[in-house]
Order: C-alpha cells, then sequence, then structure tokens
C-alpha cells in the first residue's frame, strides 16, 4: 500500500497541474522580486512558456503526456506567443541573471537555478505509465519486447531533451530566438527517437487491445481546464492580442527609413508566422499514441517553420540597430509587464 501511495504521490507531483504551478512560482520567483502576476506571457494551463532563460520548462512530459494519456493541457498551449516572448522578453537583464547556475535568495522567494528546473522535465512517469499500460494491454511475450523498447526510447528522449537545456542566458532577441529554434530542434530529434518503437508496439497489438490503450486517453473534445476543446483553444491563442509595439519602437527607438523598412518585414514575416501556427492546430481525429504523437511531430516542424521565417529578419532589423537602440528594444518587453 505504501509503494501504490508513493507511486501516486510521484505521479501527482509529475502531473501537467503540478508541472503548471512549478513553472509560475518559478517564473515569477526572479522577476520583480517574485511579486504577484499572471503575466501576458502565461499560458491558459496556468503554465508559462518562459522560465527566466529556459523556452518550455516541461516539455518531455508534455508530448509524453499528450501521446500516451491524450491530455492536450500543455502541449498544445505553445505557438506563436512563445515566439513572440522570446523576441519581447517579460524579463530584464537583471532577472535573468538569477537564473544563473547557482539558486539564490532574491526578494521574497528563491530562484530555482537553471540546471535544477531543466532536471524537473525528467522521466520519471514513464515507467509509472508502462506498467499502467501493462496492465490495461496484457501484453505477450513480443508486445511486452516492443513495450520495454519504447519505455526506453522515451527516458532516451527525455535525456536528449535535458542534455540540450540551455548553459548560459541570452540576453537579446536574436539570441533568444535563437536559443527557442534550438530547443525545437531538439524536440523535433527526441520525438524522432521515439516514434518508431511506439508504432511498432501498436502494430503488435490486436484490435481488442488498441481500443483498451485508446481508452486510456479522454475524449477527444474534452478540456477538464476550460471547457473549451483544445483545437478551439490553441486556435484562439494564436489569434490572441500580441500586438505588435510598433508605437513604442517608432517613438522609443527614432528609427531611421532602412530601419522602418526592415521593420516591416520583421511585422510581416511575423504575421506569416502566426498563420502557420493558427492553421497547424490539434488535429480532433489523432486518436490514437501514434497518431497523436505523429501530430505532435507535425506542430514542432510547424513552430521550426514559423521561427525559420522570424529569424532572418528579426536578425537582419537588429544588426541595423545602434546600440542604444538595442537597448531601448530590449526594454520594451519588462515594461509592458510593469
Amino acid at each position: 500500500m505504501a509503494n501504490a501511495m508513493g507511486a501516486s504521490s510521484r505521479a501527482d507531483n509529475n502531473g501537467p497541474t503540478a508541472r503548471g504551478r512549478i513553472a509560475a512560482a518559478t517564473a515569477l520567483a526572479g522577476w520583480h522580486g517574485g511579486r504577484d502576476s499572471s503575466g501576458w506571457w502565461r499560458h491558459a494551463g496556468g503554465g508559462y512558456g518562459w522560465v527566466g532563460p529556459l523556452f518550455w520548462p516541461f516539455a518531455f512530459h508534455d508530448i509524453y503526456d499528450y501521446t500516451v494519456r491524450g491530455s492536450a493541457v500543455g502541449f498544445w498551449d505553445y505557438g506563436y506567443g512563445d515566439i513572440y516572448a522570446a523576441i519581447f522578453a517579460p524579463y530584464g537583464s537583471d532577472e535573468l541573471a538569477s537564473y544563473s547556475a547557482l539558486a539564490r535568495d532574491r526578494g521574497r522567494g528563491k530562484v530555482v537555478s537553471l540546471e535544477r528546473l531543466c532536471d524537473l522535465d525528467g522521466s520519471e512517469g514513464v515507467d509509472l505509465s508502462v506498467d499502467r499500460i501493462r496492465q490495461v494491454v496484457q501484453p505477450d511475450e513480443e508486445q511486452r519486447a516492443a513495450l520495454d523498447d519504447f519505455a526506453k526510447a522515451s527516458n532516451q528522449a527525455a535525456r536528449t531533451i535535458r542534455a540540450a537545456c540551455p548553459t548560459r542566458v541570452a540576453l537579446t532577441a536574436a539570441g533568444r530566438l535563437a536559443a527557442t529554434q534550438e530547443r525545437i530542434e531538439t524536440l523535433i530529434s527526441a520525438v524522432a527517437q521515439m516514434r518508431p518503437p511506439l508504432e511498432k508496439f501498436y502494430e503488435l497489438l490486436d484490435d481488442e487491445q488498441k481500443g483498451r490503450l485508446n481508452a486510456l486517453a479522454p475524449e477527444p473534445n474534452a478540456d477538464s481546464t476550460s471547457g473549451t476543446s483544445p483545437a478551439r483553444r490553441c486556435a484562439n491563442m494564436q489569434t490572441a492580442a500580441f500586438r505588435w509595439p510598433s508605437e513604442e519602437i517608432g517613438a522609443g527607438l527614432q528609427l531611421n527609413e532602412a530601419q522602418r523598412a526592415a521593420l516591416d518585414v520583421l511585422r510581416g514575416k511575423s504575421a506569416r508566422a502566426n498563420d502557420v501556427l493558427k492553421d497547424g492546430c490539434k488535429p480532433e481525429d489523432a486518436l490514437t499514441p501514434p497518431d497523436r504523437l505523429a501530430a505532435a511531430d507535425t506542430r514542432l516542424d510547424a513552430m521550426l517553420e514559423a521561427i525559420k521565417l522570424i529569424r532572418p529578419a528579426l536578425e537582419d532589423f537588429y544588426a541595423k540597430l545602434s546600440d542604444e537602440q538595442k537597448a531601448g528594444f530590449e526594454a520594451i518587453g519588462p515594461r509592458r509587464t510593469g
């Protein structure tokens, strides 16, 4: 009984709601002395796309939970808003500096080190999940071996993601967007490790076993957080009012003609990126674990495409700014959170 309670406790601590609370508390601990605020860069489910310099703090868990349990809260909350937050970061350089290698007390709270936060996105829940799948599916010897291969691949994917966590703070918009791209590319690589063994395991199951496995996921339109379907919430998030602060940029930076032209290109690329992500929201017909992992792969590809649309234009615009203008541009995000 004690072991069962311990397993339940570990599962609860790794659940999307608990992870969201950790991310939210950590995000605010290093921000303006830890004062209470929801933050314009906050996700609807309670988590944050950015925690200090780290983009997508619980990426592995979000991918795995969506694949195996059908939990859309987490994975499908990521999109254009997080790219926007990479450009107009809510953190100033002083706040970001608190996410260095060593945690230290700050204001009202204690900042979790970047390394520790990356460690929280481990693979602790994989074994518990695989045990549950075994109970439900009752695999034969060949199926059990295939399931074990999927568990190994999942654990390796978690290690791949964790090993690629940033080791330094990116203090510029261009640097943050580059870090975002690196993070997405790592997630794509991790998904590629998981897909073949999952597809092999699923194909070995008979129809009855597949039905029992698929039944582990909630109804496709279920969303206990908001009562809105994940696909609709995803679409709404892409069209949310992430308005470009054009007036602030124009008035505060005093752009010349060439800089204004580069900014216009950047805004146009950003709008196209938003459209790419809006069109790629959660498919309602992804009803099996392999289909959901394939859908996650497609979504990550769309996020990478969106970043690649914006990044050259951002770098071109940024290169045309003076040092004083760059400092003014970097101050826009933190000023908007005040």
